[in-house]
Order: structure tokens, then sequence, then C-alpha cells
């Protein structure tokens, strides 16, 4: 159970955060989901506010749950995971187990963390794997390619050696996007001149990364509506295309959703899923909404593991999903002396 009242006592495997969080600048805010709080809170969603706001005097009563009801659909929460958190809370109310505001408080990350845990499953880079092939995929404007280099510095700092493949070989500019930050991170990066079968271009890269024993081989892909049939068939060949190298890639099929697209993110979410098989999604631009619901619509319908989130542009606003600091930051109001 998340206490919000008080300061969680730190976890032994938590040494590393706390680390990067006393590096933080004097006056910033400190840890990532510390940040990812305090910017959540500027907004008027359910989510992100302080729910006391809810509440001054009343009980605890179906009334009550009502508007929470309406308060959770309308923060992007969807219709499956808002039903499974009340079927929940009304649970407890019939039983008078929601005496206070603090006990509904608690019920409902309760709730929420139950629906979330099976998403946080960090990636595995397998050994038996090498190299590891990540397929990046998703729709123009979702922070594809940024994630693509904040992923490669991560794993770089982590000691693997790392390649990225430009297969979005149509967007301007997005072959000199990708070679910048591999420029930036040190890592090798697998071109070909524009509109050249990305296909091709990731074969190229799978061949190379093989003779060169890299770790992992980080595979970028034009962003595409997921409507548009023929882009998703590309996608098709990129697989089919890696299997002829290695039966067993692509080894992760890693989805990035913009987190402020709010049911639109779910809609894009279900249509890769069913075409390509998505083992792992990374929700970016988690700060530029006043609605983080979306991330218990995707746990509640798909259930596809949530790898990473992104809350700004700097390689520290990346990091992998934890359930408890995630529900903390959608219910819990910012720490005094915090700021975005």
């Amino acid at each position: 159970m998340i206490d919000f009242g008080r300061k969680k006592a730190p976890a032994a495997g938590d040494a590393s955060r706390e680390a990067a969080d006393r590096a933080t600048p004097p006056g910033g805010v400190r840890g990532l989901f510390s940040r990812l709080r305090a910017r959540l809170n500027r907004g008027e969603g359910l989510l992100t506010r302080d729910l006391r706001e809810l509440l001054p005097g009343r009980r605890i009563d179906a009334e009550l749950l009502d508007e929470l009801e309406t308060r959770l659909l309308s923060a992007d929460v969807g219709v499956d995971a808002t039903e499974r958190i009340l079927e929940d809370l009304r649970t407890r109310v019939a039983r008078n187990e929601l005496a206070d505001f603090d006990a509904l408080l608690a019920a409902l990350g309760a709730a929420i963390t139950a629906l979330l845990a099976p998403l946080a499953r960090p990636l595995i880079i397998g050994a038996e794997q090498r190299p590891f092939v990540v397929l990046v995929v998703g729709v123009n404007g979702s922070g594809k390619t940024t994630s693509i280099g904040k992923l490669a510095r991560r794993l770089r700092d982590q000691g693997r050696t790392v390649m990225l493949a430009a297969g979005d070989t149509f967007r301007a500019a997005a072959v000199e996007q990708l070679e910048a930050w591999g420029a930036r991170n040190d890592v090798p990066v697998i071109s070909q001149a524009a509109g050249a079968d990305p296909a091709a271009v990731i074969f190229d890269a799978l061949s190379a990364a093989r003779g060169r024993g890299i770790d992992v081989l980080l595979a970028d892909t034009a962003g595409r509506l997921q409507n548009q049939a023929h882009l998703m068939d590309e996608l098709r060949k990129v697989k089919r295309v890696l299997a002829r190298i290695d039966p067993s890639a692509p080894h992760e099929v890693l989805l990035v959703l913009d987190a402020s697209q709010g049911q639109n993110a779910l809609s894009q979410a279900r249509v890769f899923h069913q075409a390509l098989g998505v083992t792992g999604i990374v929700l970016t631009k988690l700060d530029g909404t006043a609605k983080g619901g979306i991330v218990l619509a995707i746990a509640a319908e798909l259930g596809i593991p949530l790898r990473y989130v992104g809350i700004g542009e700097s390689a520290t606003d990346f990091g992998e999903f934890d359930v408890e600091d995630f529900v903390t930051a959608l219910l819990a109001p910012p720490v005094t002396g915090e700021r975005p």
C-alpha cells in the first residue's frame, strides 16, 4: 500500500536513483518521478491535482464515487480501467471500509497499483541474443528518434555496445537526427541514401552489428499512421528480413506513444500490436498532458509492458517505469519546494 502522507524509506535498489537525485543542481526537482509529480500537478485533470478538492467534509458514498468515475473518464483512464477501479472502491464502500479521505486515497492508490503492476517489466537484454535487436516503431511526432537516442545512452552507460540503424529513410533530416544522437552518444549509425529501402538498411545494420560483436542494435523506422496499411506492411517486411539473419529477431518490438494523444494513443497501440506483436511501450511527453490516465487504459486493455517513460527533452528525463513512484506522482500533491 502507498502512504501518501509519509516519504517512503529508500529500498536497497534505489541507491543509484538517490545518487542521481543528489547530483541535481540546487533548486532543481530531484528524481524523474518527483519531476513528473511536480509537472502533472500543474494541470486540471483528476490525476493532476489534490483530490481533497473533491471531498471537503463529504461522506464516502455512491454519489461521490460517481463523481470520481466521471473524473477518471475525463482523465483518459478509459472505460475498462475505470470500471475495474470503481468496482473495487464500491465494494469497499459497501463494507464501510472507507471512512475518510485518507482511506479512499489509499484504496484508490492500491487499485491503480494492482492494475499497473503487470506493466512494470523492464527490458531485459538477453545474453544469448547478440546483437539484441530492438525494432522501434510509432507514428510521426511521438518522440521515437529521441527515445532511441536516450535509450542508446542508457545502454551505453550500462556498459553495453550499441549500434543504431537509420531505417527512417523518408522523413526529411531523419537520418541526420539519428546520426546526431549517435555522435552525442559515441555509437555507430548505419544509414543509406534518402529513399532507400528501410528493410535493406536494417538488414545491413544487423549484418554489421554481428560482424562487430555489438550487444544491442536499435533500429529506427519511419513514423506512420496506424491506418496506413501499406506502411504497416513495410514494417512486417522489416521483421521478415531480419529473420533471414536471425530467426529470433527482432527480440523487442518497442512502440513509442505520445501520452498527450490520450485515447488516440490507445488506438495506435491496438493497431501496432495487432500488426507486429508489440512487446514493450515507451510513453513520451507524459509531462505534456494533464491526463496521466492513458497508462491505466493501456494496462486494462492490452497489458503490454511499459518499459520506459519520458517527461522532457534531456537524457535524465527518461527512465524505467516504476509503478509505486508513478502512482505517487499521479495522486500525491507536490512536495513543498518542488517545482517543474
